[in-house]
């Protein structure tokens, strides 16, 4: 008689297929019970995967369509995170999770809002803290809503690609995500603010022609910073720790320098040094871990002014690093043209500093650009693709951009995109800052693209040059015939600045231009614009 031996371990069913990892187990086991006699064995085919998820009992699966609506009234920026919560409270928990994220569509993160929040629910990514704009606020959040999906029995997965799931990833080209950053070159950087200015603000030149990079405008770039090196020698001194120790094959300074972040300080580190004292240091500790605010100063944390704030405590080296979330990139959009300026980037750069306690702070990514990486120096970076933000495909179309400060960035882009292209469409720029005569970005650029006929009309606005403060929407406001006559003629509208406030502003008084100079009830005018979204003829870059 043949003997049937049992099989070797071979796992069957790939880990790309839509199995959580119990049932791929169970899987596994059950069809090597099935491997022929020869002992021939063979993964399981996407198809075949689909085909068995199908037939598998109920209680094992659970699809992600599950009936939401799919409106998403809390994606808005603007909004504090408890009233997004709120809005998304009687909705399916993969819902909750997006309505937890900063709602910026920014892909600092990987993805956009929704997908993060559904490839979490699906256990395809099991890092909470990606959520820059979010913070602590939606780290916290999320692990919350996670405990929630594991009391749920870890039975929340997609059966096949229902509609709502969160859409495989394609394979991401080199230099066009996070996971795959390229090395480009530091070229140099220019102040834009001339002396007497509030305001510290750079152009930022990088090489790109080595790294095998090709972008849009419209795009941002990431850029992966490193730590103030004092930063970094005052949080060793705090440990008491030196800097030589040694952390998975490198030094703790190395680690600290470029892999770890140094603000805010997380909720784990609290937690770590709540095991390291007692009393009512102990229960400080313990309270800030868990979100709250005995003393009033937990925003203003950061890793250095936490261990400060628990003087004498000594971690271990290696579970202070454990304690800490790495170093994450930061966007910054992309102000130049590809077909203006091949195989180079420009960005448009304010450097954070400000002081807390007598200490300055820095803010990691933006003062790493204005002072600390040098001309010639290698820099890590990244392509991230536009969330719905580019020009149109019609080059005729005429466009409204509206850019103060910094958001001033994607528009110098379109500019020479459309200038180098030769688009026929006419083209308005608002900007505006506090002062003209010491922050007027791009001034002599911009007076010779009006002299070329590329910058149809510049409207401006200044905060501090009169007794009134005075800003882009207000601008808006006074030539709103013009911007209806444009409107009426098929114009797309863009914005790009701050979520919070800008962006709001701007859509409040973009609404009131429609009802007025397009005779609309307030009702008709905001869903009027709300239909220029739809159409893609409203789009945002906001941070």
């Amino acid at each position: 008689m043949t003997q049937i031996l049992p099989p070797p371990h071979v796992d069957l069913v790939p880990e790309t297929a839509p199995f959580s990892p119990e049932q791929r187990a169970w899987l596994n086991g059950f069809f090597a019970g099935l491997v022929s006699l020869d002992g021939a064995v063979t993964a399981l085919s996407a198809a075949q995967s689909e085909a068995l998820m199908a037939s598998m009992p109920a209680v094992a699966k659970a699809p992600l369509d599950d009936g939401d609506d799919g409106e998403a009234p809390w994606h808005d920026p603007a909004l504090p995170l408890p009233e997004r919560m709120k809005l998304a409270q009687d909705r399916p928990l993969r819902r909750r999770m997006m309505a937890a994220m900063g709602q910026q569509d920014c892909g600092q993160c990987g993805y956009n809002c929704q997908d993060y929040a559904n490839t979490i629910f699906l256990r395809q990514e099991e890092r909470l803290n990606l959520c820059v704009p979010g913070g602590r606020e939606t780290a916290r959040a999320l692990k919350a809503l996670y405990e929630e999906l594991d009391q749920a029995g870890r039975q929340q997965i997609v059966a096949r690609s229902p509609a709502g799931a969160a859409p495989a990833a394609p394979a991401a080209e080199r230099g066009r995500s996070r996971e795959l950053a390229v090395e480009v070159t530091f070229v140099g950087r220019r102040r834009l603010n001339r002396p007497g200015s509030l305001k510290e603000t750079w152009h930022i030149d990088i090489d790109i022609g080595g790294g095998g990079l090709d972008y849009q405008v419209g795009e941002s770039f990431g850029v992966y910073p490193t730590n103030d090196p004092a930063l970094v020698e005052a949080v060793m001194r705090a440990i008491d720790a030196p800097s030589d120790f040694p952390i998975g094959g490198r030094t703790l300074r190395a680690v600290l320098f470029d892999s770890l972040s140094l603000s805010p300080a997380p909720d784990m580190l609290f937690q770590l040094i709540s095991y390291l004292t007692g009393g009512t240091r102990r229960q400080l500790a313990k309270a800030l871990a868990g979100g709250e605010d005995p003393d009033g100063d937990a925003a203003s944390l950061d890793v250095l002014a936490a261990l400060e704030k628990f003087p004498g405590i000594r971690p271990d080296p290696e579970a202070f690093v454990e304690a800490l979330e790495p170093l994450q990139p930061r966007l910054y959009s992309i102000s130049s043209s590809p077909r203006a300026s091949p195989g180079a980037i420009s960005l448009t750069v304010d450097a954070v500093r400000y002081a807390v306690n007598n200490r300055r702070r820095l803010g990691a990514a933006s003062t790493f650009l204005a002072e600390r990486v040098q001309p010639g120096d290698r820099l890590k970076g990244y392509v991230q693709p536009a969330q719905g933000f580019g020009l149109p495909a019609d080059p005729s179309v005429p466009i409204i951009m509206i850019g103060p400060g910094t958001g001033i960035a994607p528009f110098r882009a379109f500019l020479h995109e459309r200038m180098a292209s030769g688009a026929p469409g006419r083209n308005w720029l608002f900007f505006g800052h506090q002062r003209r005569d010491y922050d007027f970005f791009y001034e002599d650029e911009l007076a010779a693209l009006r002299a070329k006929g590329v910058l149809t009309r510049l409207s401006l606005a200044w905060s501090r040059d009169g007794e009134e403060k005075f800003y882009v929407q207000d601008r808006m406001r006074q030539v709103g015939r013009d911007i209806w006559a444009w409107l009426a003629e098929g114009a797309h509208v863009y914005v790009c600045g701050d979520a919070k406030r800008m962006a709001k502003d701007v859509e409040r008084a973009l609404v009131e231009v429609v009802a007025q100079h397009g005779a609309r009830a307030v009702d008709e005018a905001i869903a009027f614009v709300a239909d220029l979204k739809k159409k893609g003829r409203y789009q945002q870059d906001v941070y």
